[in-house]
């Protein structure tokens, strides 16, 4: 016997051609035929039922040690690949409430950087268990707290000297003599630069959520609130004597003095608007206020204003403390300006790399 072939495509086709040109069947002839011969091959060649998608989530185990006696504190369970380091740490919190969120610093090595909240688990993931270090970096305060409290002293106490109390100066001597008119002027430069700080540290700049350690806002309320107890005692002691190039010398620190406020404010104002824009693979540029145009000689324009203000001030008011506190502010302003300079050179190097850090040409 001979077994028929399945015959090839091309011949297939040509055997429907065939079929199309010999005279076509009745409707009431070939539709039951057509059903039967379906039938046949439903039957024949049943059709696989669809395959079930199971979901499966791997969940991490985190073993959190201490970093100095490396014992284990506590096991955090069933952490998802979409959890941050921040969702570690309010679990961790859940199972030792004595260490609260921002009080957790948390570390891959122990000798290495603390990891950022916003870090996803997964990116730190070798296997389903993560050993992190624990820190305990002390009581935390927010950034917001830091800088409210840090500028509000130095505005009270700076008044309190210039009211004159009895406490403080001889009455009678301070009725007996008269006060330049420098004076003045100096209480109502030295209140508008910590009213602006105030002012922006309220409504222009933005604070991530991030804290520092409390030791950190009683060294720098230390450091604000005593130069500004030397600063003030000085200025508004009753043997006050004026700068020695008179009026002439206190307008034009003044004026220095103003301008270089008004262009921290402006600065500060450009660089809040680009990061709530979300652009920030840009370096900052000026915009169409002549104050913003330092942008294109110095990548830290904010701290060429600030240190032109304190030494506007102290040709203004010709007095030692205030120029100690100058010094120390241009060096404070130069070091963190190289550090904000080295990272725009990281990201930024073709725009950065002709402009200096804080003083054009110079540094």
């Amino acid at each position: 016997m001979h077994r028929s072939q399945k015959p090839s495509a091309p011949q297939h086709q040509r055997d429907l051609a065939a079929h199309e040109g010999a005279p076509s069947m009745s409707h009431n002839d070939t539709h039951p035929l057509f059903n039967f011969s379906q039938l046949g091959l439903s039957a024949g060649h049943p059709k696989p039922a669809p395959a079930l998608k199971h979901s499966k989530i791997t969940y991490f185990e985190v073993e959190i040690l201490d970093v100095q006696s490396k014992k284990q504190i506590c096991i955090v369970d069933k952490v998802s690949p979409s959890s941050t380091l921040l969702d570690v740490k309010h679990k961790f919190h859940k199972a030792c409430p004595q260490w609260y969120p921002s009080r957790v610093g948390l570390q891959l090595e122990r000798n290495g950087p603390y990891l950022k909240d916003s870090i996803n688990i997964q990116s730190l993931a070798v296997s389903s268990i993560i050993t992190l270090y624990f820190t305990d970096l002390g009581q935390q305060v927010s950034w917001t707290t830091f800088f409210l409290t840090e500028y509000t002293g130095p505005l009270l106490i700076y008044l309190l000297f210039y009211i004159r109390l009895s406490t403080i100066y001889d009455q009678v001597e301070s009725r007996k003599n008269f006060r330049h008119p420098v004076v003045h002027l100096a209480c109502f430069c030295h209140c508008l630069h910590y009213i602006r700080h105030l002012l922006e540290t309220l409504f222009v700049h933005k604070f991530s959520g991030g804290h520092t350690p409390l030791k950190n806002m009683i060294k720098g309320c230390a450091f604000y609130w005593g130069f500004t107890s030397w600063i003030a005692y000085y200025i508004n002691h009753p043997r006050y004597t004026p700068p020695s190039f008179g009026h002439r010398q206190v307008s034009f620190a003044a004026l220095a003095f103003l301008m270089c406020e008004a262009g921290n404010h402006f600065i500060n104002v450009a660089l809040a608007h680009q990061n709530n824009s979300g652009n920030k693979v840009c370096f900052p540029s000026p915009t169409y206020n002549p104050f913003t145009w330092l942008f294109l000689l110095v990548s830290c324009p904010n701290y060429t204003y600030e240190v032109g203000s304190w030494i506007s001030f102290t040709v203004m008011t010709q007095t030692l403390p205030v120029g100690i506190f100058a010094f120390l502010m241009v060096i404070q302003m130069s070091l963190w300006a190289q550090k904000k300079h080295k990272l725009y050179l990281k990201r930024f190097n073709p725009e950065v790399r002709r402009k200096a850090a804080m003083i054009p040409i110079i540094f």
